[in-house]
């Protein structure tokens, strides 16, 4: 079974706390492939990625960019995963098929939205009876991930 955590986000544009994910990933020496909802958000995700901290460096590339192979992450609209990543990364209302081809998933969803955690909610209650470990993350007032019960 695929371990998944819930990121469940308050406080800052998704792609930010992303980005953030993103560098623990890099530090762990995993690969990581990003599912975004459109080719308009994985422009936006692209774009923070390169922007977000001067001091850091997160390597990564999309269709557009090319040698998917290559990336320790990729972005895409789709269902793809050139890079061989072990991580898989939903973002909002993207799809989880293929959930089971990844030894953990990130689920980030945007806890503004009532229609996207909804969404999140079907998904929380259908991984856990499918028998997938499950982590839950929250943001804090100061913006901090706290893990919930």
């Amino acid at each position: 079974m695929t371990d998944i955590s819930y990121y469940h986000i308050q406080k800052q544009a998704v792609e930010v706390a992303l980005a953030q994910l993103m560098e623990r990933v890099i530090a762990s020496g995993k690969r990581a492939v990003i599912r975004a909802p459109g080719e308009a958000m994985v422009s936006q995700i692209d774009d923070v990625l390169w922007s977000y901290d001067p001091d850091s460096f997160l390597p990564h590339g999309t269709a557009k960019t090319g040698f998917a192979e290559d990336q320790p992450i990729y972005i895409t609209d789709g269902d793809d995963n050139p890079n061989r990543a072990e991580i898989l990364v939903l973002v909002n209302e993207v799809s989880d098929d293929g959930l089971q081809d990844y030894e953990r998933c990130l689920y980030l969803f945007d806890g503004r939205s009532e229609m996207i955690t909804s969404l999140a909610r079907k998904r929380w209650t259908s991984h856990k009876e499918a028998g997938h470990a499950m982590t839950y993350w929250m943001q804090s007032e100061s913006g901090q991930w706290q893990k919930k019960q």
